[in-house]
């Protein structure tokens, strides 16, 4: 009886670096006060996150921002509650709490290199306004920030700005809205209705707790 001969046909090595394109997230971050946060601030991430194919776009609320300009926000824990109200319907969207739970001061630079050093299959793309896009060249070692491996900066246009930078930058259009934070805050203030400016839940939140009358 004859015997079949069983040939093993080698199977092609998968290069290390292979595994780790198909293993590597895409995730935009995208940071700010939120106080409060608002429809504007869900408009810019939700058309972000399709329009590049994120995985998943987190907010990132600071603890103290680092702007000559300081913002007297509330407290964080506040901000916290009222932004995981605001995406609990957004499965796309997710909360980065690594500013607050450090607390002080929050530079851009040392935040993404710790979540670089501590995702080392994630790319990261941080998501500014065109405003903000004008004065990077001011920013904590912007230089060394370019430069930091599977980061990109994502900027928003916005009216008024120039929406162009020496540095690396990935546009993208989104409709325009015309208020802000501050607006509401203001709006809170003089008894103004806020309806349609931030989400329903976050608006109840607000009234709840008597946030922004002072």
């Amino acid at each position: 009886m004859q015997r079949c001969r069983v040939i093993e046909t080698p199977q092609p090595r998968v290069q290390p670096e292979t595994v780790m394109m198909e293993k590597r997230r895409r995730v935009g971050i995208y940071g700010g006060t939120f106080n409060p946060v608002h429809n504007a601030h869900l408009l810019v991430a939700d058309q972000v996150g399709h329009t590049l194919s994120l995985d998943q776009v987190r907010f990132m609320p600071d603890a103290t921002p680092p702007h000559v300009d300081h913002k007297s926000a509330i407290d964080a824990d506040a901000r916290l509650a009222m932004l995981q109200l605001a995406i609990k319907d957004n499965p796309l969207f997710a909360i980065e709490h690594s500013e607050v739970d450090r607390g002080g001061i929050s530079y851009t630079y040392n935040t993404m290199k710790r979540l670089l050093e501590k995702n080392p299959t994630t790319e990261y793309y941080l998501i500014i306004g065109g405003d903000m896009v004008d004065y990077l060249s001011k920013w904590y070692r912007i230089d060394d920030l370019v430069r930091l491996p599977r980061f990109h900066f994502v900027g928003v246009r916005r009216p008024g700005a120039k929406n162009e930078s020496d540095y690396p930058v990935i546009w993208v259009d989104v409709p325009p809205v015309g208020f802000s934070s501050t607006d509401i805050r203001n709006r809170i203030r003089r008894g103004q209705s806020i309806r349609y400016m931030v989400p329903k839940a976050v608006a109840k939140y607000i009234e709840e707790h008597h946030l922004y009358h002072d």
